[in-house]
């Protein structure tokens, strides 16, 4: 008979490629919110199920809160042991965690190791390994050596990332993560961003990944991407790390624009409600006009005015007071936004930064 093995996150970390899986038990809500990279989701209690037997606890007693609970958790596990996991040899070795590390993984860890499987279970659960996070995202971003791609909206940095990393390069795209393009028209359709837990265990996923003897390439970003925000060490490495300055013409930029956020011409009613948001900074007026546009589909005349008078002054006033190695930046001009030139570029920079 064996036993389930109990070990420290630390000690996972060192042999995660062993465990065939990562089983994460917890209910789906808390699983969406975040969970260990690679986990799949089999709860032993569904988010009503949970409810209901906190509910339970708080309001009659511990005892019939177990009594209950012990009974949809068995029927939960027997459902998953004969959907998923009748299909492994006895040599499959499972991880298995839940928030604390307690009743919920334990009792599918104990029934799995039973059947002859050597489980293990993730000692202090879900909330060790996010202590874990939290505490190398302090350190952990100061241990790398940053490229920031710097550039007005539309110059092509995500692009110019996206070409770097076909090319070899280690690339953090933040944009990606977050999924947001980090402006006020950055939300993208149908995509809603991550918790600020996944964003962060995503940036930690992909740190680990990365060697500190090469660079880094990262676009220059607020604090805040949508929603999310950057972890403080991340922030302060990206600000204080040398810069590339991306340089396209204003017509190559517009075009991109027009191309990236072709989404918003098929949805007016959307675009015109974020250029509402603008008022405060531009007036009534100036957004009246912006509005306007978009109704009349003059999308090159409503770039082109964005441009001129929000991104590009905002862009000049945040880069300059923000990265301090501006003055010093590779400049790498474009001469349009094709394929071919984003190729050519890059490899000017791999040579040169």
């Amino acid at each position: 008979m064996r036993f389930p093995e109990l070990l420290t996150f630390a000690d996972i970390l060192q042999q995660l490629e062993k465990f065939n899986a990562i089983i994460d038990v917890r209910s789906p809500a808390e699983f969406a919110e975040d969970h260990l990279p690679g986990a799949i989701n089999c709860p032993v209690l569904n988010d009503e199920e949970r409810i209901r037997i906190g509910t339970l606890y708080k309001q009659v007693n511990a005892f019939e809160a177990k009594k209950l609970g012990a009974a949809l958790v068995a029927r939960n596990i027997a459902q998953h042991i004969e959907s998923q996991f009748l299909i492994h040899e006895r040599e499959w070795r499972p991880l298995i965690y839940c928030w604390r590390g307690g009743n919920r993984s334990g009792a599918m860890a104990h029934i799995l190791s039973r059947i002859g499987w050597p489980v293990a279970q993730l000692d202090g659960g879900y909330k060790e390994y996010r202590r874990h996070v939290n505490a190398a995202l302090e350190t952990l971003p100061t241990q790398f050596d940053y490229r920031v791609l710097c550039g007005p909206t539309g110059s092509g940095k995500s692009r110019m990332l996206q070409v770097l990393h076909k090319q070899g390069a280690q690339v953090l795209d933040l944009e990606q993560l977050a999924a947001h393009r980090g402006s006020i028209l950055g939300h993208i359709p149908n995509t809603p961003q991550p918790s600020q837990k996944a964003f962060e265990s995503a940036i930690w996923q992909q740190l680990q990944q990365f060697n500190p003897k090469q660079p880094i390439y990262i676009e220059s970003e607020s604090r805040k991407v949508g929603n999310l925000r950057v972890p403080d060490a991340m922030m302060n490495a990206m600000r204080a790390a040398p810069c590339i300055v991306l340089e396209l013409p204003l017509a190559e930029r517009i075009k991109l624009l027009m191309r990236d956020y072709e989404h918003f011409i098929a949805n007016t009613t959307i675009l015109n409600e974020q250029i509402g948001c603008l008022t405060a900074l531009h007036g009534r007026e100036k957004i009246q006009r912006w509005q306007d546009i978009t109704l009349a589909g003059e999308w090159e005349q409503l770039v082109l005015e964005l441009l001129r008078d929000h991104y590009d002054p905002s862009y000049q006033r945040s880069i300059a007071r923000n990265f301090l190695a501006l003055q010093q930046a590779h400049r790498v001009v474009l001469e349009s936004n094709k394929e071919a030139d984003f190729h050519t570029a890059a490899k000017n920079i791999l040579c040169k930064t």
